[in-house]
């Protein structure tokens, strides 16, 4: 069984140190273009997004130490954290995956960056790879 309406790939997130160092090296390395930086309480972590629309990139920087993305950190160092599936209705996705059996870390909706409902299927779960789960509004917008 599928996912119901699934669109593709939202974003890759990476977990970084240093927000600010890593936005500088995407930028001057990349030369990929800063859209948006957010501070994500409920998560708990600063955000840095480049790219508009369907895959864009996301670094994740902790705010606070006692965090899943600063345990992931100390133990992993940087690097890809997870990557982000977008769909139409999260809580049928999360209804589907439990009824297959499927490790969910979030069996309720949380919130996101940018307004977006999210829950994360542990790796476990996924075939070695934190997946995101994200319905919400539209995702930032290339500039006329």
């Amino acid at each position: 069984m599928m996912l119901p309406n699934v669109p593709g790939l939202d974003h890759v997130a990476i977990a970084v140190k240093d927000l600010e160092k890593a936005i500088a090296f995407y930028q001057d390395t990349y030369g990929l273009a800063l859209a948006e930086i957010e501070e994500v309480k409920e998560q708990q972590v600063r955000t840095a997004i480049f790219g508009h629309g369907m895959g864009r990139i996301e670094l994740i920087c902790p705010t606070a130490s006692d965090t899943g993305v600063a345990r992931f950190l100390e133990k992993r160092g940087e690097g890809l954290h997870h990557i982000c599936i977008e769909v139409d209705d999260i809580h049928a996705s999360l209804a589907r995956l439990k009824a297959q059996g499927a490790m969910l870390i979030d069996e309720t909706p949380k919130m996101g960056a940018g307004g977006a409902q999210i829950a994360f299927v542990h790796p476990k779960g996924s075939h070695g790879v934190l997946t995101e789960l994200r319905q919400g509004p539209s995702k930032i917008q290339a500039s006329p």
